[in-house]
């Protein structure tokens, strides 16, 4: 499995080796060592989750502020743009983000670490998403950042006859000046 880098050091592109021929291919989609040297963490995934969306469907910037979650993400069908914002308040790279394309073609997961936003727009027709996590889904301490917050200036990719189709949670994401974040 080859390990990129991002321009946030602590986001982490992980890319498999993937064998195939005309049967089909295999890869190994997750390695702990690898996982764990990569990161300098030694998370413990606890909750596997799995979302469809449609062509434009934007879900994000979300965080939960009391029990961050680091998520290790990936596309088995479709294209999106995987985008990390860090909300550490003591980071170098505070308030920036790093964006990265996944596909079920290229295979690609991304590791979000915790202390980071997180949100994805899908390009393709449709998308599936597979993340695992490092703690569970606490409501009560999720937050969301405005996809489209003009002090954040995520690029997302998106045609200009586009728009994207968001939650009303979304549609609702506060301002980044505004935002709960960490210390």
């Amino acid at each position: 499995m080859n390990v990129l880098p991002t321009a946030i050091p602590d986001v982490v592109i992980f890319e498999p080796k993937v064998f195939g021929d005309a049967r089909g291919f295999f890869f190994e989609s997750f390695n702990a060592k690898v996982f764990s040297e990569a990161t300098r963490t030694s998370a413990e995934f606890v909750q596997d989750n799995h979302s469809r969306s449609t062509r434009g469907v934007l879900r994000g910037l979300h965080y939960q502020i009391v029990q961050p979650q680091g998520k290790l993400v990936r596309v088995v069908s479709g294209e999106v743009l995987d985008v990390a914002v860090d909300l550490r308040r003591s980071s170098s790279t505070f308030g920036r983000s790093v964006a990265v394309r996944l596909s079920g073609d290229n295979k690609r997961q991304l590791w979000v670490p915790p202390g980071f936003g997180h949100g994805f727009v899908v390009l393709s027709e449709s998308a599936d998403f597979l993340y695992k996590t490092t703690d569970f889904y606490a409501p009560a301490h999720e937050r969301c950042i405005a996809w489209n917050d003009p002090d954040l200036a995520i690029d997302w990719q998106l045609p200009a006859d586009l728009s994207p189709s968001l939650s009303a949670k979304d549609a609702a994401g506060v301002r980044f000046k505004d935002a709960e974040v960490y210390a």
